[in-house]
């Protein structure tokens, strides 16, 4: 159904093609994720804000999003991670080597008489350094974000 969708919108082999359904997929963890880490934010603090003359906005942007950014910077983290390896999105939608993701042109890596291990490896390896290295420069935000909507005491 979701490739007869695309296709009757003409989004086959486009970029909104696949951005659509990644977005689509990747909400319900999103929502997940932030609802419990925003729930845990007392509301103390935002009418503490409005007793002291802040508007409903000034709250927001001053009191509860910078409380809220391990939660919003682990949930960003956990979605690239999903879309950066998705494959059978990628796979069913694009159909030329122009707009294949990462991990469909590594499974379509072939030779003419034997399969080339040693560049699928080495492939495979430039491929996961992006996400490795976003994992070890924010793996205390992504600590922070996932144990901030967890239930304690």
């Amino acid at each position: 159904p979701l490739f007869l969708l695309l296709r009757s919108l003409r989004l086959i082999d486009t970029y909104p093609g696949l951005i659509m359904p990644y977005m689509t997929f990747a909400m319900p963890l999103t929502v997940w994720i932030l609802t419990g880490s925003i729930r845990q934010i007392p509301r103390d603090l935002e009418e503490a804000a409005h007793v002291d003359g802040a508007s409903r906005r000034q709250s927001f942007t001053k009191i509860l999003l910078p409380l809220a950014v391990p939660s919003i910077a682990t949930t960003g983290i956990l979605t690239f991670i999903y879309c950066w390896n998705e494959f059978l999105f990628a796979l069913s939608f694009t159909l030329g080597p122009e707009r294949q993701t990462v991990p469909v042109a590594i499974a379509l890596f072939r030779g003419q008489y034997q399969v080339p291990w040693g560049q699928i490896l080495a492939a495979a390896v430039v491929a996961t350094a992006p996400v490795a290295l976003m994992v070890l420069a924010f793996q205390r935000r992504i600590v922070q974000g996932l144990t901030a909507g967890a239930v304690k005491g």
